[in-house]
């Protein structure tokens, strides 16, 4: 089995949020690919099944299988459209999120999301505990949104790992208005064994949407303020949101599968 190491989100190696992209004829048992996620201990390994004109597609963290990665999801489709098949210009996932297509574009690889629905929910003690910050609004859908009042605050923040684990949401993000950029936001997953991802695709399709209402502009570029930071060229379509970004090619790889 080929495994392919991609930053994605960025231009530069080192940089953007590493994935795992293994490609098989077909998916291992769900406890070998967790022990490949486990193995690699990068915040998510992706799984690609080719199956006609669709592929079909895995992600795994180090814990646990989930239904939904984005920077993972760019990483596949890179490996796809420059290694496997670089005579398309797209390629459809089936995932547990339904279809997921990536498209190669003159400058990214630019992937068509569903937008979270979203709620409005009470700022509790918890959540300020949490963050050690002041939080302006929360909002919650499949991760938990909370706004604060500058970009400032978004970088300086210093959560509480355990207590942000005990709050709603399968990952915890923080946002404010950016100077350079629309928004900035980090996001934590502590539940899933990540305590802070560097680049989150499938989070912005919560908070894209809610920066798009706020400044009443379909197109977001967003920065995710992590220590290895990255970019999200966002454009919100009603139900569907956009992302587009940037990959590089860290290192390849052959799984040893005689000792799986």
């Amino acid at each position: 089995m080929k495994q392919f190491i991609v930053d994605a989100f960025t231009e530069k190696i080192f940089s953007g949020n590493p994935a795992a992209v293994c490609i098989a004829e077909k998916f291992p048992p769900a406890e070998i690919m967790l022990k490949i996620a486990q193995e690699n201990n990068l915040s998510e390994t992706a799984f690609v099944v080719e199956d006609g004109k669709i592929f079909r597609l895995k992600w795994f963290t180090p814990a646990a299988e989930i239904d939904f990665c984005g920077h993972a999801t760019l990483a596949a489709g890179f490996v796809v459209l420059t290694k496997c098949k670089p005579d398309l210009n797209s390629v459809e996932f089936e995932t547990l999120s339904g279809k997921l297509t990536v498209t190669k574009t003159e400058k990214f690889f630019e992937m068509d999301f569903p937008a979270y629905e979203y709620k409005k929910i009470p700022v509790t003690d918890e959540m300020k505990e949490a963050t050690g910050a002041e939080i302006l609004e929360a909002y919650l859908s499949r991760d938990l949104l909370l706004v604060l009042d500058s970009a400032e605050a978004v970088e300086k923040l210093k959560p509480n790992f355990e207590k942000l684990s005990a709050l709603g949401g399968l990952t915890q993000a923080v946002t404010a208005a950016g100077e350079k950029f629309d928004c900035v936001s980090r996001i934590f997953a502590p539940k899933v064994g990540i305590n802070e991802d560097p680049v989150t695709g499938s989070t912005h399709c919560l908070i894209a949407p809610y920066w798009s209402k706020i400044l009443g502009k379909k197109k977001i570029i967003a920065r995710q303020a992590s220590a290895r930071g990255g970019i999200l060229r966002c454009e919100v379509l009603g139900a569907r949101v956009k992302i587009a970004g940037s990959a590089v090619l860290f290192a390849t790889a052959e799984l040893n599968e005689e000792e799986f």
